[in-house]
């Protein structure tokens, strides 16, 4: 199933007055983290799979890659990136990650931030990528934890007066899709254990190299106080990972 909600006006508006959407890159909760785990990326050609606002492929060029193609299903979140600058090494292009169809070995480097989650296939993604990449090319994606799927509503347990008493984690070896409601709306997020999605990445024929559950940076709890409870579960998992 192939999913795109961003192209709903009402979606995109509330996704837009997000702090990552507005903030950029600073502004997610998992970059400090995600960025020491990039490779170099100097004279790289560069793939970002579910690009969005296309934060990480201009910070691609910034670091000096030779080309960056930024891959996204929604046509708003294309022309949003677009919009932001004219480098004419940046490419953009409407489709489903479902749908790539690329060259043996015609990238260096391969991210997908938050993307990969929304996918039904995801051994077959992981294939596709790693056909796609040089020998030696690195892949760095960040998902939702297994943990933070596992149920599909998504929120704490609380007590009566409203107090968060726990994440709860439940069916997590029950693998597949989960409704979750996000910006007021039912979105389709695919849920699978560490275990699955770590061996999905092996048997495409990747070396993992690195991986991490960031909470929030020291400066975010400090700037944001009410933070402090993102350090009692993981939301995202990040996978580094070599051909």
């Amino acid at each position: 199933m192939k999913q795109n909600k961003y192209d709903d006006p009402d979606f995109f508006d509330k996704y837009s007055q997000m702090a990552r959407s507005i903030g950029g890159l600073d502004a997610a909760g998992e970059w400090h983290v995600l960025r020491t785990m990039l490779p170099s990326l100097k004279d790289k050609n560069v793939l970002d799979l579910g690009c969005g606002y296309g934060w990480h492929c201009r910070y691609a060029r910034e670091q000096g890659a030779r080309s960056v193609l930024g891959i996204d299903i929604s046509e708003k979140m294309i022309t949003r990136a677009k919009s932001f600058n004219e480098d004419a090494a940046i490419t953009y292009r409407e489709a489903a990650i479902e749908d790539i169809a690329f060259e043996p070995e015609q990238f260096d480097v391969a991210i997908s931030s938050l993307a990969l989650h929304y996918v039904e296939d995801f051994e077959g993604a992981c294939r596709k990528i790693y056909d796609s990449l040089t020998p030696g090319g690195s892949l760095l994606l960040s998902m939702e934890h297994p943990v933070f799927t596992a149920i599909a509503a998504q929120d704490w347990h609380y007590s009566p007066d409203g107090e968060r008493l726990h994440w709860p984690v439940d069916n997590y070896q029950d693998e597949g899709s989960r409704v979750a409601r996000f910006l007021d709306a039912d979105v389709v997020k695919y849920h699978r254990t560490v275990a699955t999605i770590m061996n999905a990445l092996i048997h495409a024929g990747f070396r993992i190299t690195e991986v991490a559950e960031p909470g929030p940076s020291q400066e975010a709890l400090a700037q944001y106080p009410e933070m402090k409870d993102e350090n009692r579960r993981p939301i995202f998992l990040l996978l580094a990972a070599i051909k």
